[in-house]
């Protein structure tokens, strides 16, 4: 077996806000592995919030390449970790004939409704950006700082039937967070997504928030499980966290069993990214991969994107 990585940017069509900053381009990670014959392909986004970069990621990769070529499986985590499963799923499905989704004991493999994010911004600007995608079947906005429930209000103004979660990337404390949930209700929010800092979130514990609560950054894989399923009603289960699919199968299995709702999330990445979520977003109760729309131009034989509805992608992209 033969591994080549690299690092890629992919222009984002305007500007992306968190909480945590912004971004214009979304740098991935990009690896193929083969076997002489056939291609596996996989991508991730090493996020700096966990201590990753690009470049460390391609470091732990090369660290790595004896061993991926000899065959076997490195101790590798995050987004490298990610990468690499990917393309090894992907690799298996060329190689069989067999599409990864029936390998990954699916019966089917359905078009998917996605939610649309809206970048952090003023009021104004992010009510906007809700007319604008006031047809989408569901919204997640960012917030993250004073002018909170006037964000909300505005996209819900402009965007009166659209069920809506809101995503706080860690921007709030208990106290605000109990102050704005009773709004958010009234407004008709569905979720509210990783409230506080992963860490100092046990002050959830107890807390009967008016709007389930999801946790995000605070869960990677089984290892935080059984404490979230303490402090939240629903889990984002992302592959650059879970370290790829195989992982992301089992901890989506787990959090079922301990009575969670789902949501498949992604980091702005091109379809390659998204195309092996869609197996874990199967039957989901929230599913946001809309990385692809966030981006100005998407990778050949991307995902068929057609308003919020995305459609399993081709063997030419992944799988």
């Amino acid at each position: 077996m033969r591994l080549t990585c690299r690092s890629e940017a992919w222009p984002i069509a305007g500007r992306f806000t968190i909480a945590r900053g912004s971004k214009t381009e979304a740098h991935v990670l990009y690896i193929e592995v083969t076997d002489g014959l056939h291609t596996g392909r996989g991508e991730a986004v090493p996020y700096a919030r966990y201590g990753e970069t690009v470049e460390g990621a391609l470091a732990a990769l090369d660290a790595a390449r004896p061993a991926i070529e000899a065959g076997q499986i490195p101790a590798l985590t995050g987004a490298a970790a990610n990468a690499l499963d990917c393309a090894l799923w992907d690799l298996r499905a060329k190689a069989s004939g067999v599409p990864a989704w029936q390998t990954a004991g699916l019966h089917t493999f359905s078009p998917l409704k996605t939610a649309y994010t809206l970048s952090l911004d003023t009021p104004e600007a992010m009510g906007a950006q809700a007319a604008a995608n006031a047809r989408r079947p569901l919204l997640k906005l960012k917030i993250g700082g004073p002018d909170d429930l006037a964000r909300v209000e505005a996209v819900r103004r402009n965007a009166p039937r659209t069920r809506l979660i809101v995503d706080a990337n860690e921007g709030l404390t208990l106290d605000s967070l109990k102050a704005l949930a009773p709004e958010l209700q009234r407004l008709g929010v569905v979720l509210i997504e990783q409230p506080l800092k992963a860490g100092e979130d046990d002050a959830l514990e107890g807390y009967k928030c008016p709007v389930p609560l999801c946790a995000d950054e605070s869960l990677h894989t089984r290892v935080e499980l059984e404490r979230c399923a303490r402090l939240y009603d629903a889990v984002n289960i992302k592959l650059d966290k879970t370290g790829g699919l195989t992982e992301a199968l089992a901890l989506k299995q787990a959090a079922q069993g301990k009575g969670l709702r789902i949501m498949v999330g992604c980091m702005v990445a091109t379809s390659l990214s998204m195309a092996p979520a869609m197996i874990v977003a199967q039957g989901a109760d929230f599913v946001d991969l809309d990385g692809p729309l966030l981006l100005a131009k998407d990778r050949e034989h991307g995902l068929k994107i057609t308003g919020s509805m995305l459609e399993p992608p081709e063997p030419a992209l992944w799988g």
